[in-house]
């Protein structure tokens, strides 16, 4: 029993091992999962020396203000949270909101049940960690990658081309590429690591777009002691030509779809070439081929004609065979529809035990212009609920008040009312201080928020005003005319409708919540919506883990939208229902008052 306790402790502790930060002083990690699955059903499985491309954007990653310049907080670790993994970053761009960042895989993760590696970053003391040249394995002499390093070779080896005429686009594969016109060459000098020898085999591969049919445009050729070796596109087809004292040549079976970017690879060793396009063997030459010596060079040929027009992206040379495998895994890793990794959710140390909700991951992905209007419905939230609020307690405070004003007027006799001629022994009053208005002031001043008080009170001023005379002195007539009833009557409407203003200022406030409330979140989700599909336009990576992520943070705002609106409907309607109320008081009132005085002078 003891031992199985042990046991029992040991396995509760085991998860809080696996799950420990590997380093306090980084604040967010993200955990990058490669679907071994996928790679089973293809056939596939993850070579000893392998890239893993780590494409992120604003559909998978939210936190680019949080990387550290240049993002030398980043680093990748293996799926046990402890071993450092070699990586560089080929394009970082925190304005636009992207990065690609390349990772050595570990040469076991094959056998893992679940091949995963981390991503650790927020840490703005840290130093920067790539290591380009260390991340490539020994048997890869040059490596052109075509971005922030144009024709800079990646490897150790440092194969650098000593002329490039071609002009980088930013519409490559992989972040940038290199363009050529036709004219344009990339040129790099013999060097001995780049020796490409038949006996030891070699590779030469490389992404290709071209959007018209060429004439012969190379792609690659270099030259030894017997002769060269070219490959090239001819019309739509891809082409190998060898020249050993005769030419020989063989073209794929099949041609290139325009406008689109397709892997290409030729290996070697000492008596067949293989031509490989989109991972599918297309055509071989048996044929000895000498060893490579000479220039290399990319996009012409050695005197610069017959230059290709269309568009490289990493552009690599091996010098040993790469087998199917590695190939195939490199284009399901770097290819236009990126399916191999799924990106899980960014954790800190306080949310990595209890895990974060989802609600607060789709907030993660809010990009700034949602952010944006989010800020602007929260100002419309606060506003709104100020307006509720304060509208209520007024609202309920005029209706407590016309309550106690409405019980005091029943007990104001008939007599009461009719009697404008019973005032004290003062007689030289003015009309503002009759009898009536007097007596009734004295005794109910506290109704001064009450808005039946006010009608009260601009009814008596006006019948006063028209049953006294000027002097002050009261008439012996008592009788309004029809004429002075209805200007009474006009009277009191005016207050009532002034009243009515009042009481209904500020509401439009509620209704533009409610209508502009989740048109200001949709536009917000849309803005979302289009950022997203525009940045995996971007990286190339297409599947719904990319997108997910972005299109819940984009419906944030749709969210922030209505929940501004939708307590706003409520409030607005109780309290319109409470302004009715008020308002058919107050005609009441007047209708009331107007008959009464009608009764006893007319």
């Amino acid at each position: 029993m003891k031992r199985c306790g042990f046991l029992l402790i040991v396995l509760l502790f085991i998860p809080s091992i696996a799950s420990a930060w590997w380093n306090a002083d980084w604040g967010y990690k993200k955990k990058i999962t490669i679907d071994a699955q996928k790679l089973k059903q293809d056939g596939i499985t993850v070579p000893a020396a392998a890239f893993a491309l780590v494409r992120l954007h604003t559909g998978n990653f939210a936190f680019f203000a949080d990387l550290a310049e240049k993002g030398k907080d980043i680093r990748v670790l293996a799926a046990d949270e402890e071993t450092p993994l070699k990586f560089y970053i080929e394009k970082l761009d925190p304005v636009n909101e992207m990065a690609l960042i390349w990772v050595k895989l570990p040469a076991d993760l094959a056998a893992a049940p679940e091949p995963a590696i981390w991503l650790y970053y927020g840490n703005p003391k840290a130093v920067d960690a790539q290591d380009a040249a260390g991340s490539f394995d020994v048997n890869q002499v040059l490596g052109f990658g075509f971005g922030q390093s144009g024709a800079k070779d990646l490897t150790a080896y440092g194969n650098n081309a000593s002329e490039m005429t071609s002009t980088m686009g930013d519409s490559g594969l992989i972040g940038d590429a290199a363009v050529f016109n036709g004219s344009q060459i990339i040129r790099v000098p013999a060097t001995p690591s780049l020796q490409m020898s038949p006996t030891a085999g070699w590779t030469v591969s490389s992404w290709v777009k071209i959007d018209q049919a060429q004439t012969n445009g190379v792609i690659f050729q270099r030259s030894g002691a017997g002769g060269n070796v070219t490959l090239s596109i001819l019309g739509e087809t891809v082409a190998v030509d060898v020249e050993e004292g005769s030419k020989q040549q063989f073209k794929a079976p099949a041609l290139l779809t325009l406008g689109a970017w397709h892997h290409i690879a030729l290996t070697a060793n000492f008596s067949t070439l293989v031509l490989t396009i989109d991972g599918v063997a297309s055509g071989s030459l048996g044929v000895a081929t000498r060893d490579l010596t000479s220039n290399m060079t990319i996009g012409a040929d050695s005197f610069g004609a017959r230059g290709l027009a269309g568009s490289l992206d990493q552009f690599a040379v091996n010098k040993v065979v790469l087998d199917a495998n590695a190939i195939k895994f490199d284009i399901q890793m770097q290819g236009p529809a990126v399916t191999l990794l799924t990106y899980g959710e960014d954790s800190t140390p306080d949310t990595e035990e209890g895990g974060e909700s989802l609600i607060m991951g789709s907030l993660k992905n809010v990009t700034t212009d949602g952010w944006i209007i989010i800020g602007i419905l929260g100002v419309m939230f606060v506003v709104s609920w100020m307006v509720m609020i304060i509208k209520a307690v007024v609202l309920s405070r005029v209706q407590g008040e016309n309550k106690k004003f409405g019980a005091a007027y029943k007990k104001l006799t008939t007599e009461e009312l009719g009697n404008l001629n019973s005032q004290d022994d003062e007689n030289d009053k003015d009309f503002d201080e009759s009898p009536l208005l007097l007596s009734f002031t004295k005794k109910h001043g506290a109704f001064a928020g009450s808005t039946i008080y006010k009608l009260y009170h601009v009814g008596v001023e006006e019948m006063n005003r028209r049953l006294y005379k000027p002097n002050g002195l009261p008439g012996t007539e008592q009788v309004l005319s029809a004429q002075a009833m209805n200007a009474v009557r006009a009277s009191m409407d005016a207050t009532l409708t002034r009243e009515l203003q009042k009481l209904n200022a500020q509401m439009v406030l509620l209704t533009i919540a409610i209508s502009g409330g989740p048109f200001l979140g949709l536009l917000g989700t849309v803005i979302g919506v289009m950022i997203t599909f525009a940045a995996i336009a971007v990286s190339g990576e297409v599947n719904v883990n990319a997108i997910a992520p972005g299109i819940a943070g984009a419906l944030t705002a749709t969210v922030a939208g209505l929940i501004v609106a939708i307590p706003c409907l409520f409030g607005y309607n109780y309290l319109g229902g409470q302004i009715k109320e008020i308002t058919a008081d107050m005609h009441v009132f007047v209708d009331e008052f107007v008959a009464k005085l009608s009764e006893q002078h007319t």
